[in-house]
């Protein structure tokens, strides 16, 4: 029987297409800058959000950090939902690298408000950090995977303008956000100093994200990705991947966000299973009752169905490139079995 991999969609693996692409990348050492496919894949990611350059990193959390020590420095604070992935799933990294502390504000499904960043923003007093920034995250996935309006990104954008503010985009999953949406990946960073996207997630390259901003940022960008020990040499192999993703891979993301709409509907009718969020792109939240979610995962997992433990009643699934819709369709009648 075949294991059906929801944890993550970055469980996905790279399409013969893409291993080709992978093989006849022409390679150079990046760090001097002298990466062919590497330039080519920052030129195209820039073009794409709309900013001056880009710079290609490991991982998404390292392009967040990066972000951050360039954004804001030493006893600063940035704002962020109380729920984003900076604050909750990154090591305290922005306390520990760099010594910035971030604010956590609410907001319904991950999404600020202009009036609460507004609010949050500290009077200038010896004895109060600097607000330095807003960090906002499209889409959201503590939340459920949710979509920004766009009207909302511009206003955040236009109170972070006024009071001298920064703004990062965390756009791990932005062309899922795109593709939801029907709005341009330029629109959406376009009130943002720097804007990432992640190359390994929906897009389903095997790792690396691309940060994005104004020259004299991405300088220093490069400069910290060197600290963190993120230069890499001849990472024209990872980087002909994530243009195979680009070129190949966002036009189907509306697939994955039908079948995470499938899968709401069908694993949603099981006993003790509530939808928590109504999916917006391709990630499905259960809210349990009756049973713990890690002894619903062991269940699942009984039955080769993979998904993540988000909380003590909560299940996190995620559609993907290597998920089919049939394979949806399987891990809903598999779930039945296990819960009927």
């Amino acid at each position: 029987m075949k294991t059906i991999d929801l944890r993550s969609d970055t469980v996905t693996r790279p399409s013969p297409g893409m291993r080709e692409a992978i093989a006849r990348a022409e390679v150079g050492d990046d760090v001097f800058g002298e990466d062919p496919t590497v330039r080519e894949l920052e030129e195209r990611v820039a073009a794409l959000l709309g900013k001056e350059q880009g710079l290609f990193v490991p991982s998404g959390t390292m392009a967040n950090q990066i972000a951050l020590g360039t954004l804001a420095r030493p006893g600063e604070e940035v704002l962020c939902h109380e729920g984003a992935h900076v604050l909750s799933f990154e090591g305290a990294a922005p306390a520990a690298l760099w010594g910035i502390q971030l604010r956590a504000l609410p907001g319904e499904r991950g999404i600020l408000s202009a009036a609460d960043v507004e609010g949050a923003i500290r009077p200038e007093a010896d004895w109060f950090p600097r607000t330095r920034a807003v960090e906002i995250e499209n889409t959201h996935n503590g939340a459920g995977g949710s979509v920004w309006p766009l009207e909302r990104v511009r206003e955040i954008g236009r109170v972070a303008a006024s009071h001298g503010l920064e703004v990062y985009l965390d756009g791990a999953r932005l062309m899922n956000a795109c593709a939801a949406s029907g709005v341009a990946a330029r629109d959406y960073a376009a009130p943002a100093t720097m804007a990432s996207i992640c190359l390994s997630k929906g897009l389903g390259a095997p790792a690396g994200s691309v940060l994005t901003g104004p020259s004299e940022r991405i300088r220093e960008a490069r400069r910290l990705r060197k600290r963190l020990g993120g230069g890499m040499r001849q990472a024209g192999i990872l980087a002909a991947a994530g243009i195979y993703a680009l070129d190949h891979n966002v036009a189907r993301l509306s697939e994955d966000h039908a079948n995470a709409r499938r899968l709401a509907a069908g694993m949603g009718k099981l006993p003790g299973f509530k939808v928590a969020f109504a999916p917006e792109s391709n990630l499905v939240y259960f809210r349990l009752t009756g049973v713990p979610a890690a002894q619903a995962a062991d269940r699942l997992r009984a039955r080769l169905v993979l998904c993540a433990v988000a909380g003590p009643d909560l299940l996190r699934f995620a559609t993907h490139l290597d998920a089919s819709t049939e394979d949806v369709e399987e891990a809903i009648r598999r779930a039945a079995e296990a819960f009927r």
